[in-house]
């Protein structure tokens, strides 16, 4: 139990993909301009690399390793498809703000990386833990960063306005430069809570 928890929390807090790895950094600073946003690409994220984990996990016997690598891209793809049609079907105001990035999400080195270090070397359950934990990670650094850029750069938080409809903000947090800086200022605050010295 202890070694399935160390799996699980190590990726987010002591491995987390965005404020420790920096994996995933074009979906991170390309769609976090809101929470709403980045919390809709973290679960899409999250939903890919636990089914990916799961059948990269059943099907590595039967692969050989001269194509390993792309085995793995067409499994992580199919997932990344499923997605794709699910947002647009069901959640299609989400679907529209994520666009490219959706499909993306096939060469996302978290996911790739995932399965080739993690699930192609344990087992369902073990990689099935590692694929929440790092998801999770990754989904609460996306919204965080969304949140963070949300409320300085409009003032608001989920679309909820928070500071009134005449407050002034700080619109660069909502462009692209302030993507950089939000991840900046919020990587450097992480590491700097959860780093031992």
């Amino acid at each position: 139990m202890n070694k399935t928890w160390n799996n699980f929390i190590r990726g987010i807090i002591k491995e987390n993909p965005v404020f420790v790895m920096l994996l995933g950094m074009c979906p991170t600073l390309g769609v976090t301009s809101t929470a709403f946003n980045g919390l809709g690409m973290g679960m899409a994220t999250m939903f890919v690399l636990i089914m990916s984990n799961i059948v990269v996990s059943l099907i590595k016997p039967f692969i050989p390793d001269k194509v390993r690598i792309p085995a793995f891209i067409v499994v992580i793809a199919s997932f990344v498809t499923i997605v794709e049609m699910l947002l647009e079907a069901y959640i299609p105001a989400l679907y529209e703000q994520l666009g490219i990035f959706i499909p993306l999400i096939v060469v996302n080195c978290l996911i790739l990386g995932r399965a080739e270090a993690f699930a192609s070397k344990n087992n369902v359950l073990q990689s099935i833990i590692d694929g929440l934990g790092m998801g999770l990670g990754f989904t609460l650094a996306l919204t965080a960063l969304g949140v963070t850029r949300e409320i300085l750069g409009s003032g608001s938080i989920f679309s909820f306005n928070i500071f009134g409809e005449n407050a002034s903000m700080m619109i660069l947090f909502i462009l692209p430069p302030g993507a950089f800086l939000a991840l900046a200022y919020l990587a450097a605050l992480y590491n700097r809570f959860t780093i031992k010295n």
